[in-house]
């Protein structure tokens, strides 16, 4: 641990690759989702390979699953066969469901020692109300986020705007993204004024607009949601009215994928994104850029977002004592910083942001910081129980309002009574 705590270069740890071939006691499967964009395989390869230079006796196994949707099956379907993963990085919101169906084994019936208790408290309070329930710690923060808001510093400039300064309230963001909506002779819209996506996670996208309205759309149990929440469907009708009445975001369901490139191309001038795209945007955009803390409505703040780190129940304790202690190394401040830099997520612990490396990247590059000071405004992620039909559920609702085949408050209705049938069984 202390070996690697010194490096910091994921080139060199790649290169430690070489010549690397004695035999280790313990094999550890480790899934991760690899469906968020860059070079992060080389990243993962190089962690596993860091780790079993401090540790020969154990060897870790990266298996790429896919998206965050695919690795949640994958890792149930075997786990159910009998051969589970022994780590794996699956969204924070995907605790209820590896709780209910015991897949998972809590942190604190393992993480025993004075250093593994503070170990457990050294994260930010934000990205453990997805990771803690029940009394105990379920997941431990890996790659967390936040939404940020990207702003494209030039076309601000040809707007006559202020190239320095982002929208902070809704009100500010639609006037700002009326003059950015560009159009040629024939009407046709060259470059929009925002871009909010509203496929892949739309749920999530939505839930910062929610929250900015004041509203919470889960209770901490998991057992109940509020999606018909007079505040939640004002946000909906908001969502709609940027592209129907504004007319400064596309028509129907923008995709969650390509808004990026969008952005690099220039149609369009703001982006809602994951603060995970800031590495990619740092390399991708040809123009300055800003990021900002999402606008306000009756308060700021965004949901937290991302994995965290999970170890699977066996009864092999040499699998599940070297499980803990691969956990504890990605996590560590050094690897948070590190992975942090690399990827753009939010290092998910305050003593990684006073790593040397990390001081010095916000020094060069002060956006990097932006969503962690946003953290303060965060609140947890929308999970329940059952989570994925639950939240499929508001998803279904909010494409039907964006795509105008149904008006917020029934579309609403139908998914707060799906969202009370599916949860019935849980509520005690």
């Amino acid at each position: 641990m202390n070996l690697f705590a010194r490096i910091t270069s994921v080139a060199l740890l790649s290169a430690a690759m070489l010549g690397i071939g004695a035999a280790s006691a313990t094999e550890l499967t480790f899934y991760y989702p690899i469906a968020v964009g860059g070079p992060i395989t080389k990243v993962i390869d190089g962690y596993a390979e860091g780790f079993h230079r401090v540790h020969p006796d154990i060897t870790i196994k990266p298996v790429y699953t896919g998206s965050y949707q695919d690795s949640i099956v994958k890792a149930m379907t075997a786990a159910k066969s009998g051969n589970p993963p022994d780590v794996a990085v699956l969204l924070s919101t995907d605790m209820f469901t590896l709780i209910d169906d015991d897949l998972i084994e809590p942190y604190e019936t393992i993480a025993t020692s004075d250093a593994d208790k503070a170990w457990i408290k050294s994260f930010y309070p934000a990205f453990m109300e997805n990771s803690q329930s029940g009394g105990h710690t379920w997941g431990i923060p890996f790659q967390r986020s936040t939404i940020v808001q990207y702003w494209n510093k030039d076309a601000f400039k040809a707007a006559g705007l202020d190239p320095e300064t982002a929208p902070k309230t809704w009100d500010e963001m639609v006037a700002t993204a009326k003059k950015l909506t560009k159009h040629d002779a024939s009407g046709t819209v060259t470059q929009w004024g925002l871009e909010i996506p509203s496929s892949g996670f739309p749920y999530w996208l939505f839930q910062a607009l929610a929250t900015e309205n004041g509203a919470i759309l889960a209770n901490p149990e998991g057992t109940k949601v509020a999606y018909n929440d007079p505040k939640v469907v004002e946000a909906a009708n908001f969502f709609a009215d940027l592209s129907r009445k504004d007319e400064v975001m596309p028509k129907g369901i923008i995709e969650w994928g390509t808004t990026p490139k969008d952005f690099f191309e220039g149609k369009t001038a703001m982006m809602w994104t994951t603060t995970g795209n800031l590495t990619n945007v740092k390399a991708n955009a040809k123009f300055a850029f800003g990021v900002a803390p999402l606008p306000s409505k009756a308060r700021g703040g965004s949901p937290t977002g991302g994995g965290n780190i999970y170890i699977f129940k066996t009864d092999d304790k040499a699998k599940i004592a070297a499980a803990l202690e691969f956990a504890r190394f990605l996590s560590s401040p050094e690897l948070a910083a590190d992975w942090g830099i690399a990827t753009g997520y939010v290092a998910t612990r305050p003593d990684a942001w006073e790593t040397a490396a990390m001081k010095k990247y916000v020094a060069e590059f002060p956006a990097a910081a932006v969503a962690r000071d946003q953290l303060k405004d965060a609140v947890a992620e929308l999970s329940t129980h059952d989570n994925q039909r639950v939240t499929k559920a508001l998803n279904d609702a909010l494409q039907a309002v964006l795509t105008g085949t149904k008006q917020a408050k029934p579309a609403l209705d139908d998914a707060q009574a799906e969202a009370d049938r599916i949860l019935a069984s849980y509520k005690h």
